[in-house]
């Protein structure tokens, strides 16, 4: 493997010295960027495009070619698990995810078995690979997971949700199948993420999407507890280096304390926490990552510069922040937008690391 010549990135996630804040986007590769749109439209579907490594790859790379960023993150989505679990996962224009099957009762548990990441999803290996030799050392590469909450989430209500009844109902009234399927879903996360250490990521990311909509002790039940599993079984460590590990839970910032304790380098944050808290709250415990609103990205590129300025200064002066949204770009930004973004966290960055 090449050597790494910007490793800005894993180094802000393990707290030590940059000359400046690094910078990534989560879904900084979609569709947002048009020659994401025509890549994805000869691809003839989402996941052919996932599917096919070196269309994935194309992908991944593209906003590298546009915006001087710290990483690359793997193009591939959240729901490769269950798909490989026999849900059968499709995607409807404008609707998002759905699944053939749905998981309803303790016998649809029964039914489905933890997946092997190397064997079951060896698409996403290929494309991991394929990634990391073009990157050729240019900034790291990310891989990723949905969590066990997040993956049950889509699992038990068939596709994307507002109102999270089925899933809150399975749980309130079937625990101990619920306690099941988050088990096997953390086994098959921990395989799954391992298999992209070895095949290549540097830094992975949970995805913890919907723990946000739990109550504190149901969230540390179901969802935090699974995620403490799955840092404990990683391998952090691979070529000769620590693979950090970020955990996002979207709406989670009333449980960083706890969040802090569950093993991982990193505590996502989206927007409605305030940095400077946060870092209050977990003191050098963890690094952190965020956190402007990706709405930010439909303001004039003055306001986009003040807002970099504010959270620089809210987080202060030190290591241990990595500079993103506190959310994923949305679709209708403005590509010359997120390159002010970029740009000005590079910029207004450096004082704060001298």
């Amino acid at each position: 493997m090449s050597e790494l010549k910007n490793d800005r990135f894993l180094k802000a996630l393990l707290r030590e010295p940059v000359d400046r804040t690094p910078v990534w986007m989560m879904r900084q590769a979609g569709r947002y960027l048009p020659e994401y749109r025509e890549r994805r439209e000869q691809a003839g579907s989402f996941m052919d495009l996932c599917k096919n490594a070196e269309f994935a790859c194309d992908v991944t790379l593209q906003p590298l070619e546009r915006f001087e960023l710290d990483a690359a993150i793997l193009f591939s989505d959240i729901l490769t698990i269950p798909d490989a679990m026999g849900l059968g996962l499709y995607f409807i224009t404008g609707e998002g995810p759905k699944f053939e099957k749905t998981i309803r009762t303790a016998k649809d548990v029964d039914a489905i078995n933890v997946i092997d990441g190397e064997k079951d999803l060896g698409y996403v290996m290929n494309a991991v690979r394929t990634i990391r030799k073009e990157l050729n050392g240019r900034v790291p590469l990310i891989g990723f997971s949905g969590s066990p909450w997040t993956l049950a989430t889509y699992m038990i209500e068939g596709g994307s949700t507002r109102e999270f009844r089925h899933i809150k109902e399975f749980m309130l009234t079937q625990p101990e199948a619920m306690h099941e399927l988050l088990d096997k879903l953390a086994d098959s996360v921990i395989s799954y993420l391992n298999a992209q250490i070895l095949a290549g990521a540097q830094a992975v990311q949970i995805f913890d999407t919907w723990g946000g909509v739990l109550s504190g002790p149901l969230y540390q039940e179901f969802s935090l507890n699974y995620m403490k599993k799955i840092t404990a079984g990683l391998l952090r460590e691979n070529e000769g280096r620590r693979v950090p590990v970020i955990m996002f839970t979207k709406g989670g910032g009333q449980w960083l304390p706890d969040m802090a304790a569950a093993g991982a380098d990193c505590l996502g944050l989206d927007w409605s926490t305030d940095i400077g808290m946060a870092r209050q709250l977990v003191g050098d415990q963890v690094s952190l990552q965020g956190n402007m609103d990706p709405s930010m990205l439909f303001a004039k590129p003055d306001r986009i510069r003040q807002e970099v300025a504010y959270i620089l200064e809210r987080f202060g002066k030190g290591n241990g922040h990595v500079f993103n949204l506190g959310h994923g770009i949305s679709q209708f930004a403005d590509p010359e937008h997120a390159k002010v973004f970029v740009d000005a966290v590079h910029e207004l960055s450096e004082p704060y690391h001298k």
